[in-house]
This record gives structure tokens, sequence and C-alpha cells, in this order.
């Protein structure tokens, strides 16, 4: 059995906590702590899906399997880090500051560019798209790579989106006007953000 410990703690959600693998740092552990077991299921049904389609995961972190932990059974995927070692910060982290934003203000956009190429060319469906589900995995000032760690999947009774490009396009289409619109009204403040960042994400 792996013991979780506090001090590895590395992200929490309403239903589920996140620690870095105790025996392996470039993975990591995500366990239900509150009424988060169908989520949970459905997105490692989701991941199995993938695996089976050979999709590339340059912007998913791969699926390993569950292993039995001190907090429950444990669902273990790669941990997301910068070029430099520190683990990853999300999208949200870099547009809470208009200083970050504009520090890394290229390759925030560009990858962000890319994971909507990716998400489309692969039909990799989401429950919703929101910065603080992505990692910006930072190699430098101007660039990086978007990661969505959380809320992959379909819940649709009839998955067509998830079988069909063309439905998973105007699904995806959805999902992402969506997330431009979050960012408009959520970072109304980071006048950089909108400017420059929001206004090329509508191209």
């Amino acid at each position: 059995m792996i013991e979780l410990k506090p001090e590895t703690m590395i992200g929490k959600g309403l239903h589920r906590e996140c620690y870095v693998h105790p025996d392996n740092p470039n993975r990591c552990i995500k366990v239900v702590v509150l009424r988060g077991e169908e989520e949970t299921r459905r997105e490692q049904a989701y991941y199995k899906f993938l695996q089976k389609r050979q999709i590339t995961w340059e912007m998913l972190p791969q699926f390993y399997g569950v292993e039995s932990t001190s907090m429950g059974p444990g669902a273990v995927f790669d941990l997301i880090r910068d070029a430099d070692g520190e683990v990853g910060k999300t999208f949200e982290y870099y547009f809470e500051s208009a200083e970050l934003t504009e520090k890394n203000l290229i390759g925030l956009l560009t990858s962000l560019q890319a994971l909507k190429t990716y998400l489309f060319s692969q039909n990799i469906i989401t429950m919703s798209i929101k910065p603080k589900n992505i990692i910006y995995q930072r190699q430098d000032e101007r660039s990086g790579v978007a990661v969505i760690i959380d809320n992959i999947g379909n819940s649709d009774a009839i998955p067509l989106a998830s079988h069909c490009r063309t439905f998973g396009k105007i699904k995806m289409t959805r999902k992402w006007n969506k997330f431009i619109a979050l960012l408009q009204k959520d970072y109304s403040e980071n006048s950089l953000l909108q400017t420059q960042l929001v206004n090329k994400l509508l191209d």
C-alpha cells in the first residue's frame, strides 16, 4: 500500500486530491475525498478509450492504472513538471497576475492555440475547459505546453461525439467558445489577457 502524506499534496478539487507519487516523482496519484466516484469512473473509462485509439499524449497526462493507497484507490497519472523540474502551474495561476501574463504571454498564447488544434485533431472530448484544469508546462519565458489535467470525458448517454469527428467538432467548438467567454468574464481586469490573448484565441 502506498502511504500518502499531507506534505506531498499538490492539488485539491471539490471531489479529489492529488499527490506526488512517493515512488516516482514524475507521476501523481489522484484520490477521491468527497463523492467523486462517478467522476473518477468516467474519467478512467475515457482514458482507456483514448488508449485503445492510440492517440498522441503530448497535451494529456497518461493514465497508468489504479494503486492501493492509505486514502483508498488512487489513479496514477503523469505529473506535469516545468523544464526546471518544478511542478507545473495552472493557467489560472498565470492569468490571475497581469505581470505573469505579460512575462509569459507568447508561450501562453501559442500553447493554447496548439491545445485547440490538438483537441480537435485528436477528437478529444472534455466536460469543460477551465484555466484551473490546464497546466502550463513552462519551458522558458517564450514557450511552453498546455496540458489538460482534469474534466476529460463525455457524460452523454449516447456519446456520439466520442466516436464521430463531426459531432466531436460541434461539441468541442461549443466547449472552446465557453472557455473564451469564461476568460472574458473572470479576467476582465487583466487587460493584456483580453487584448493580446483572448482576441487572438477568437481568430
